[in-house]
């Protein structure tokens, strides 16, 4: 195990600036997830930890070590690919010993490690299967066993959930968490998923045009986002942006709303709040119901507050038909402020 640090990493491609100024420290035994829309720069920035992409400026250390000019087989990583990269013709034994066989390492020395990690994934039964013979989740705790034996100083996982369905991947998540938490490897994830990473991360990295944007625990990335990006970005369904101005009763809408705030912050342009702080309230501003998605333990609701899209999300059940209009309130103490620039105020 080790820690990974990232120092004023550049990525050009040509005149195209990919990455930008990018440090980020990962402490020994921490699962950091790197989170951004399609095109930010987060699968660029781990095939660069990986060594499958050069540095064009900066450094990067791994254990202390400079390893920025080290190919990716010196590097002491791991990684685990999207498409599970693995050979049809082996059997799923001969896949996860396939690098160790590789580096000389003695047969016995890698049927103890193959028999190690196959007893941690349920693979023992599957040994003498081919890839062709396996379910999507079987693939990819074969494609995360040849990972484990070679007893790295950092796991990657690069989008490994992307190719399952639904179901299979909310027990992946939570088998590939069991899993850092047995073996407390450092593990860099990345994902466009954002309750991915909000419910397998110790950190989460979210980036933009290859910037890194905010860099937080989930809970602070949700409770305090730096700007309009993250907030909006980080949350399912996402937070509701309104546009107005704050006047001295509050802050008004640009269709003369008036909405509640605990705070008085004169330069702010939009009102953020996140549908489950949005309530019903008799004495609320009018919601215009358009959808009503009933989902068993909470209903959405989406509709508008004057000429604004709005989503609600209440945890009771509601019996609310759309064409109603009901009076919602914002829990004031949950509001968020930003300003022109998409700042949030503090």
């Amino acid at each position: 195990m080790a820690n990974l640090e990232i120092k004023n990493a550049e990525k050009y491609y040509g005149s195209f600036h990919a990455l930008k100024d990018i440090n980020i420290a990962i402490e020994d035994g921490e699962f950091v997830v790197l989170v951004g829309p399609s095109g930010c720069g987060k699968s660029t920035l781990l095939r660069m930890i990986a060594g499958l992409e050069e540095i064009s400026d900066g450094d990067l250390y791994i254990g202390g070590r400079v390893v920025s000019d080290l190919p990716a087989k010196a590097r002491d990583i791991a990684m685990v690919f999207q498409n599970y990269a693995l050979y049809p013709h082996m059997t799923v034994e001969k896949n996860m010993g396939f690098s160790l066989k590789l580096r000389k390492m003695s047969k016995a020395d890698i049927d103890v490690r193959i028999r190690h990690a196959a007893d941690i994934l349920g693979l023992t039964a599957l040994l003498g299967r081919y890839p062709r013979q396996l379910s999507g989740g079987q693939r990819q705790r074969v494609a995360m066993g040849r990972a484990i034996v070679r007893n790295p100083a950092v796991f990657l996982f690069d989008e490994p959930l992307s190719n399952l369905d639904a179901k299979l991947r909310v027990q992946m998540r939570g088998e590939i968490k069991q899993l850092h938490q047995r073996l407390k490897t450092t593990t860099v994830y990345v994902t466009h998923d954002q309750i991915e990473a909000m419910t397998m991360a110790d950190r989460i990295v979210v980036l933009r045009d290859g910037v890194v944007e905010q860099v937080g625990t989930p809970l602070e990335l949700y409770d305090n986002p730096a700007n309009q990006f993250v907030a909006g970005f980080m949350g399912s369904p996402a937070m509701n942006f309104i546009p107005g101005t704050f006047t001295n009763e509050g802050f008004r809408t640009g269709d003369g709303i008036l909405l509640p705030s605990t705070r008085h912050a004169e330069n702010t342009t939009t009102y953020g709040v996140r549908p489950e702080h949005l309530k019903i309230d008799p004495t609320g501003v009018p919601f215009n119901v358009s959808i009503v998605e009933p989902m068993g333990s909470e209903t959405q609701v989406m509709g508008k507050v004057g000429s604004n899209d709005v989503t609600a999300l209440f945890r009771e059940r509601v019996r609310i038909a759309p064409g109603e209009t009901i009076t919602i309130s914002p829990i004031a103490a949950n509001v968020h402020l930003f300003n022109a620039s998409g700042v949030r105020h503090a």
